[in-house]
Order: C-alpha cells, then structure tokens, then sequence
C-alpha cells in the first residue's frame, strides 16, 4: 500500500536508486534549480520591501555579485548591508548612483578593489568594508564629505590612507588588523575623535599625531612598538585622553615613568569623571 501523499508514480521512481535520490532532492527543496529560483523569489521580496523602507539587507546568502536589481532603488536606498557574502567587485556604473545612501556594509566578502565612482556618495555618513581584501583606497575616497565612521579592519592595507586627511566629517576609523608599518606625519590632519591600528606591524609613530585637534582615543594594541618609538607628546601635549598600548615590546609599567604621564592620567580621570 503507498503512502498517503505518495504517488504510485512516486514509487516506481523510488525502485530505481539514481531516480530515488533525484526525487528526493526534489522533496528536500535541495535541487539546486529549485534554490536557484527560491533565491530568485526571495531577492525579489527583498528589492520589494527596500522599495517602501529605504533598506536593503541581504546577508549570509553565497552571493558572488552586487545585485543588479538595486539600480531600480538608486534614488531611495538609504542603508544596504550585503555582509557575510562572496562578492568581489562593485560594478563602477550603479554604485555611484545612491544618491542618498546613508550607510553601506559589505563586511567579510571578497573585495581587492574599489571603484572611483564610490566617492560620488555625497551623503553617506557610515562605510564598513571589514575582512575583505582591500590593499588601498581609490583616489576619490576623499570625496566622501559626509563620512563619519570608517571600518576597515582586516584588510591588507599597508599605510594610513592620505585620503583621509580630506575628511573633515570623519569621528572614528578602524585600521586595525592591516599590514601598517608606520604612522607618517600626515596623520596629523586627520580630524578623527577614535583611531584603531589595533593588531598592525607599527614600529613608528609620527609625533605630528599629538596636532591631530579632535583625537581623544588612540589604539596600537598589539605591534612592534619599542617604547622609544611612542612620541611623549601624545602624553603631554595632546588631546588623547585613551591610549591603548598593551602588547607592544615594552612593560606597561615602564609607560607610567615617563615624563608627561600624570597630565595624560589627568585627561583620562577627567574624562571617566565624565562618562561615569
């Protein structure tokens, strides 16, 4: 007797093992034509509901592309988050055209380049680009002006990226866990609140980083610093009122007895006072 729901058709295939197993890829949803079209489906809904919200989010989904079907939302995305995919380039004639994008996430794809035409997003104030493959940034990037959080952690980059020196709007960048070696003079212009080149290769630090006007936290967790190398102004003459310094090639306690350290202590209090 067959199965309730089981065809006597169904059984006859079920007989012949190769025939078996093609129906049974066909009952589990795993045939990849019938992903294919699910994804299809689902890439639909997801275009359709950014249409009425703004936001585009498509996570976790294998996608090798950005999704042509985004240039229909050109004018009205304002947030897009493909994180978590396999995407390895930015096609240059629609990325350009998110006129009002506001926030942008592409966090561990594949990603070795970026367009010129990236820097055409006027209004976007949050880029987090972590874990890809990125080795510099294009010469428009600092074009961005609205830009306020930068995240390119886990990236190949091998020095501090001079474009951001033309982002007055710029509060916090993540460079850690780069291939940085030093931290050149232009630093200096940099207008950022929080700097992280946690996990890099740093054996310099450039003493113009004590001008820089707005930078309160400064990590270097974890490089190749001789206690030498850490300017002293940053201690005594400059507005870091953070620094994060552990596992570097010095003894913390050793950072204490230089001259400038109860000043820098004092900014620190103050600004615990302040948060408490």
């Amino acid at each position: 007797m067959t199965s309730p729901g089981v065809s006597v058709g169904a059984e006859a295939w079920r007989a012949h093992p190769r025939r078996a197993r093609v129906l049974g890829l066909l009952w589990s949803g795993r045939d990849p034509s019938c992903r294919a079209r699910m994804g299809n489906s689902a890439l639909r809904a997801h275009v359709e509901t950014a249409q009425k919200t703004g936001v585009f989010q498509l996570k976790d989904r294998g996608l090798t592309e950005f999704p042509s079907e985004l240039q229909k939302l050109t004018s009205n995305l304002r947030t897009i988050d493909l994180s978590n995919n396999k995407i390895e380039s930015l096609p240059p004639m629609i990325i350009g055209k998110f006129i009002l994008l506001k926030s942008l996430s592409l966090n561990n794809n594949e990603l070795t380049v970026l367009p010129a035409e990236l820097g055409n997003l006027k209004k976007l104030e949050t880029l987090s680009l972590n874990n890809n493959h990125l080795r510099e940034l294009p010469s428009t990037f600092g074009q961005l002006s609205a830009l306020k959080t930068l995240s390119l952690s886990g990236n190949r980059l091998g020095a501090l990226p001079p474009q951001l020196c033309s982002l007055r709007h710029l509060d916090v960048v993540d460079l850690s866990k780069n291939q940085i070696r030093s931290i050149p003079d232009i630093v200096g212009e940099l207008q950022v609140i929080e700097l992280n080149f946690n996990q890099n290769q740093i054996s310099q630090v450039s003493v113009k980083i004590s001008c820089c006007p707005r930078l309160k936290v400064l990590r270097l967790e974890e490089n190749c610093l001789e206690l030498s190398m850490l300017p002293q102004s940053i201690l005594s003459d400059s507005q870091i009122c953070l620094l994060a310094v552990e596992g570097n090639l010095f003894e913390i306690k050793k950072l204490r007895e230089l001259e400038g350290y109860d000043k820098y202590m004092e900014r620190y209090t103050a600004t615990k006072k302040k948060f408490a």
